[in-house]
């Protein structure tokens, strides 16, 4: 092959390598343009909030609208509603999901295929249906204005269960006759083997169901009416009624809120592809 082929090739492979580059550097711009412009209105102080273009650095940068949040609203109570809402949902949709998917996976029963057909369809359907069935169960049950009330509908969801599914279907089944012939029952294949086994994708369901449950904001908003229970998304409404024109404190609370996702994510990021890496297998 010529040189000036070969040459023109690898020119050819390095724009190409470019262009991608670009393109990935655009979408994650795109992306992170609307978290950077709150950033930025909420350590600023001056200037038009609504200018065009932009401004995503602030001439003189200060807290003083974080410091604003803390002394009108009770973001601490909020705050540990946030978590103790997170911690119980957390839990219990690992066990319900995990209880859920092990006879999907390993039992054999009539039916089977029928009843995990009917739990992905539910993922077709759009969360706000369920409000109303929801709302009047939790109202029967006694449960409006309650942190039972936000945790019970969302522990059952169709992605935990088959990411759970899946984690389990991975399992040998040679090891787990092993154990069913060494007298194991079948509460113990599960929760001595099974388990241990799936903790790259529990760990995945953890990190999803956390992020999700902490910016959890429609359901907390209908079933919760009293300020002191609500959790931190539905709780800084409480500065849009208060400060009506002051958007940078608003974007302070917004920042307080979306802070705590963002930043289990950063740090549990590999965890969580690779528990995906595993369902999709």
């Amino acid at each position: 092959m010529p040189f000036k082929l070969r040459s023109s090739q690898r020119n050819a492979r390095r724009l190409t390598t470019l262009l991608h580059y670009a393109a990935l550097v655009a979408i994650a711009l795109f992306c992170a343009f609307p978290m950077l412009w709150t950033l930025a209105t909420a350590i600023g102080t001056e200037g038009n909030v609504f200018a065009f273009p932009p401004t995503l650095i602030p001439e003189k940068p200060s807290l003083e609208n974080f410091a604003e949040v803390f002394r009108v609203i009770e973001i601490g109570k909020y705050y540990w509603n946030s978590i103790w809402i997170t911690f119980w949902t957390v839990l219990w949709t690992v066990v319900v999901c995990s209880l859920a998917a092990y006879p999907l996976a390993r039992l054999k029963f009539k039916g089977r295929q029928l009843v995990f057909s009917v739990i992905l369809v539910t993922l077709m359907l759009p969360t706000e249906v369920n409000f109303l069935v929801n709302f009047i169960t939790m109202t029967k049950l006694g449960l409006v204005n309650t942190h039972l009330g936000v945790i019970l509908p969302t522990i059952a969801g169709a992605i935990g269960i088959f990411m759970m599914k899946s984690a389990f279907e991975e399992v040998p089944q040679d090891l787990i006759d092993a154990a069913r012939v060494d007298g194991a029952s079948e509460l113990r294949v599960f929760w001595q083997i099974m388990l241990p086994l799936a903790l790259p994708q529990i760990a995945t369901l953890v990190i999803f169901t956390t992020v999700t449950s902490w910016n959890n904001f429609l359901w907390p908003g209908v079933v919760l009416t009293k300020s002191e229970l609500m959790p931190l998304a539905v709780g800084i409404l409480e500065l849009s009624g208060t400060f009506g024109s002051a958007t940078r404190v608003i974007a302070a609370g917004a920042v307080m809120t979306i802070a705590p996702a963002l930043i289990v994510f950063f740090f549990t990021q590999r965890f969580f592809m690779r528990g995906f890496d595993g369902a999709v297998k």
